[in-house]
């Protein structure tokens, strides 16, 4: 009897052990639950504390009394600067220590205390947002292989633009001045900005180009103040080379009677022959020109001293869409039988625009086919739909 109730009191003591346990384990979950509880409020209130520090500065900056913006307009010594704010005032103002002085440049922007119109920052030129979105290319990627058919007119731009970039001394040796504006003419699609691109990779100038149409400007003066920052800004990334397309859009022959629009027109070209008139030839600046309309242009233009140097760019003969197609279709799949002699006579009339579309639409019949590699008839098909087009367009 003894024995049956020390074997209950171990029984009953394993049971409360097992009890002891569980508790024990459930305890300690809760306490590991309280801790990750614990552990993510500590991270939100880091999160908090960040946040309300950066809404704190925020407020901060909003009562700061907020600062002048002017343009600076001459340097003087004793680190004093003329300044022009946007009312036209102009004021003799000073400048601390720790500002770079070689920053501070007529057309600077800085901004000044309101208190005592010390400066305080040093911004960048402001550019006019026309000028800026212009396509300006640190150096193309086009290169004179990359032109196929404009052998002769490659050597002549080559003569009259890269030259003196590249070599000035030459025409200082012999005594002459070289030409200061190249004027390209034809049809489009012919190569004329090929070959601008071309001479800014040859000589590693930057590629500065715009449609004369954008110099026109309903309001007035525009059209002039944007010629006058397209010049500016080709001198401050020199060496570079201005392409100008489509000139005739300012260019045109001016007429006795004119509207209000084409009295702006004629100021953007006065303000253009002016900055050809002052332009060093002799320097890192080239400047080339594009027209499709080279006999509506204004006398003036083409007068030597500006642009008196003419090159047209044709359609290209056969030997020239022979090596164009070559060129186009280097990277192409091709078939073997594939003869080129062919398509370049089957392809008279055709730019050199035309021809890179007739190639990439070739691709493209062969992709239609499912096929892996570009045949005769893909390339006849390509020609067929071109032509057409052009036939509908015109």
């Amino acid at each position: 009897m003894e024995n049956a109730s020390k074997e209950e009191l171990i029984e009953s003591i394993e049971s409360l052990k097992e009890e002891n346990d569980k508790v024990k384990d459930e305890l300690m979950q809760k306490v590991r639950h309280l801790e990750g509880e614990q552990l993510k409020s500590n991270v939100s209130n880091h999160q908090l504390e960040g946040k309300i520090k950066e809404l704190k500065g925020e407020i901060k900056s909003f009562k700061k009394n907020p600062l002048i913006l002017a343009t600076v307009t001459e340097v003087f010594d004793d680190n004093q600067v003329g300044i022009k704010g946007n009312v036209g005032h102009e004021f003799l103002v000073t400048y601390p220590g720790s500002i770079n002085k070689d920053l501070l440049e007529p057309g600077a922007r800085v901004a000044l205390n309101q208190n005592n119109l010390t400066v305080v920052n040093v911004f960048p030129k402001k550019k006019d947002e026309n000028i800026t979105a212009m396509e300006v290319i640190d150096r193309p990627d086009i290169t004179y292989d990359d032109i196929g058919g404009l052998k002769y007119q490659i050597v002549e731009i080559r003569e009259t633009v890269e030259l003196p970039i590249l070599h000035p001394e030459i025409f200082k040796e012999i005594g002459i001045d070289p030409p200061k504006g190249i004027l390209l003419y034809g049809p489009p699609g012919t190569g004329k900005t090929l070959l601008a691109k071309a001479v800014a990779n040859n000589t590693n100038a930057r590629f500065i180009k715009l449609v004369a149409s954008e110099f026109v400007n309903k309001y007035l003066g525009e059209g002039s103040r944007y010629v006058r920052e397209v010049f500016e800004l080709a001198r401050e990334k020199t060496p570079a080379i201005i392409f100008i397309d489509e000139i005739d859009a300012i260019g045109t022959k001016r007429m006795g009677d004119t509207s209000g629009a084409d009295r702006e027109v004629q100021r953007t070209l006065m303000q253009l022959l002016a900055e050809l008139d002052g332009f060093e030839s002799r320097g890192d600046i080239g400047i080339i020109a594009a027209t499709n309309r080279p006999d509506i242009l204004d006398d003036a233009l083409l007068r030597p001293g500006r642009f008196d140097r003419t090159i047209e760019v044709p359609n290209p003969s056969i030997e020239g869409r022979r090596q164009i197609l070559k060129i186009h279709t280097e990277k192409m799949k091709l078939d073997d039988n594939i003869d080129f002699e062919k398509i370049s006579e089957v392809t008279e009339g055709l730019s050199g625009a035309d021809l890179k579309a007739v190639c990439t639409e070739a691709g493209m019949f062969a992709i239609r086919n499912n096929r892996r590699k570009v045949i005769y008839k893909d390339f006849m098909d390509s020609i067929d739909k071109i032509m057409n087009s052009i036939k509908g367009i015109n």
